[in-house]
């Protein structure tokens, strides 16, 4: 890496740690480019050389919040004897640290980015791969590698596919819905619509999920 690729790396860096110690203060909603600034010790102009819109700040520093998430996940996963059992449990760890923390996945799964975030996260994973991964399975990996949630739900069932405890077809259902279940609850949950607590709001989602994977599964 040439010296003025360090020097970028390190801006990048600095700016996107500015940022989570002011969600980390002030939460995630008051993050403006001004905030950040004034945060880093630069005018907003300089930021602007680094990044597009205050979005793609806010998505980079909320993707450690995903820490969590990461370092429960191969533990909760090994209490499923099969691959569909792994991946229900990868859903109830992942819904349980969403409904407690929905703005950061919100901010990270569902807001705009604008065109390309596949190549944000790529971006992100050069400069924090070491924190982020740790010692991961791969199998884990393959779960948590992919920006766009559906693609990182679908890949987690090809194995039960492989493995004939789903057809190609239904598990194309089970993906779509699942997803779409997580999305709703997410929502409902952001805007305060119905007053759930994180573990109410996890219950009900994999209730849903639950059954719609019962409903499909080839082998009972």
């Amino acid at each position: 890496m040439s010296n003025k690729e360090l020097q970028m790396q390190r801006m990048w860096q600095y700016f996107v740690d500015a940022t989570t110690e002011i969600i980390e203060q002030k939460g995630i909603d008051n993050v403006t480019i001004r905030e950040i600034a004034t945060k880093a010790g630069y005018n907003s102009a300089t930021i602007y050389n680094y990044f597009q819109e205050v979005s793609h700040l806010i998505f980079f520093a909320a993707l450690k919040y995903l820490n969590k998430f990461i370092d429960e996940l191969p533990e909760h996963m090994e209490k499923g004897d099969t691959s569909l059992d792994k991946y229900l449990l990868s859903w109830e760890s992942f819904c349980k640290h969403s409904f407690e923390e929905p703005e950061i996945y919100n901010a990270i799964f569902l807001a705009d980015l604008g065109e390309n975030p596949e190549e944000l996260l790529k971006h992100y994973y050069n400069v924090y791969q070491s924190d982020l991964y740790g010692e991961v399975t791969e199998d884990i990996k393959t779960i948590l590698i992919d920006y766009n949630l559906s693609t990182r739900s679908r890949n987690a069932l090809n194995q039960s596919v492989q493995e004939g405890i789903l057809s190609e077809e239904k598990a194309a259902v089970i993906n779509e819905r699942t997803v779409l279940i997580w999305q709703g609850m997410l929502i409902t949950v952001l805007n305060n619509r119905r007053h759930l607590s994180a573990d109410e709001a996890t219950n009900k989602t994999m209730q849903h999920i639950n059954e719609i994977v019962n409903d499909y599964r080839l082998v009972k």
